[in-house]
């Protein structure tokens, strides 16, 4: 069994040197050099073992969602990714889980030139919390509070992957490899988040459902929103379930980490040629309107009320126990 000091210096092993990083592992606290002329993007999520990752996941699954979700945060801000800090929780010195953490991890952090600056392990149960850093140029953040009145509501990939995974899980039931992959490994939206800058009216990362987080957008804009459930868009392991079942997942599922934003409609064309050059795929689902929250209707034109529009986090019972 590895002592904390052991499992810290086998973290620093790991991690590369750079330029922005004055000083990083092994100290009180991190020397950072900000870019001039930039603005500093913070966000911070903590993953806890049955809540937000089933039990029996990979270690390495793990450490990629850790980071995954931190980053998914600076995509929906229009930011571009610099620093993390790392605090595990884990329930015994254990190097080998450490290291099967930091593969997954680490293998996100490259690929989005992320540098791990910091953090802290403990004893206690299995979670991991991240702080991420990132920048964006002034003026420029991506926001919940700008949709208007007119604007399209948009959302990349195919929302309800994830929660199609989990029903799957919690049914005992055969998960198909895609679906369980995206639950795993979702991938954060950074090159979207970044090609939106400047044609969104508002942004948000879709974790807890996508009506749910709609929602949030709506409230911080003081607008209403229609989301049309035949125009969301599924993945060929969804598509496979009649509408009636996948709607749930789509709408209300979280986990995906997918971008949802508003845009005018004058826009359209310019958003087609963006996300067409950051690689990520995004569909229209519906409009921003007078009023307050999102209303979701079926093709015919009738509302569809789901029982929860997204996961509660103190209300709703742990969904991956």
């Amino acid at each position: 069994m590895a002592m904390e000091f052991d499992l810290i210096a086998r973290i620093r092993a790991r991690v590369a040197a750079r330029g922005d990083v004055v000083l990083g592992i092994g100290d009180d606290a991190a020397l950072l050099q900000p870019p001039p002329g930039l603005q500093l993007v913070v966000t911070m999520d903590a993953l806890h073992a049955g809540v937000h990752f089933p039990h029996g996941t990979a270690p390495a699954d793990i450490g990629w969602k850790a980071l995954a979700v931190n980053l998914s945060d600076l995509a929906a801000m229009g930011a571009r990714p610099a620093w993390c800090t790392l605090s595990l929780s884990l329930p015994e010195g254990d190097a080998g889980l450490v290291d099967a953490l930091l593969d997954g991890f680490l293998a996100l952090a490259r690929e989005h030139d992320v540098a791990l600056v910091g953090g802290d392990t403990t004893r206690g149960p299995l979670s991991l919390c991240v702080a991420a850093h990132g920048f964006v140029e002034p003026g420029r953040a991506l926001r919940r509070d700008g949709a208007r009145v007119g604007d399209d509501v948009w959302v990349t990939g195919t929302p309800g992957d994830a929660a199609g995974a989990l029903a799957a899980l919690q049914a005992g039931a055969a998960v198909d490899r895609a679906l369980r992959a995206r639950l795993d490994r979702p991938q954060p939206r950074v090159a979207a988040g970044r090609a939106l800058s400047g044609l969104a009216t508002a942004c948000i990362d879709v974790s807890d459902g996508l009506l749910a987080d709609l929602g949030h957008v709506c409230t911080a804009s003081r607008v209403g929103a229609v989301v049309e459930l035949e125009a969301l868009p599924a993945s060929p392991a969804l598509a496979r379930f009649r509408p009636e079942m996948r709607w749930p997942w789509q709408a209300c599922g979280g986990d995906d980490y997918e971008l949802c934003f508003t845009a005018p409609p004058e826009h359209r064309e310019a958003i087609a040629r963006a996300l067409a050059g950051a690689g990520v795929p995004a569909a229209r689902i519906g409009r921003i309107e007078d009023g307050q929250g999102v209303r979701a209707l079926r093709p015919d034109g009738s509302a569809w009320t789901p029982a929860v529009p997204g996961y509660r986090h103190f209300q709703d019972p742990s969904p991956l126990l």
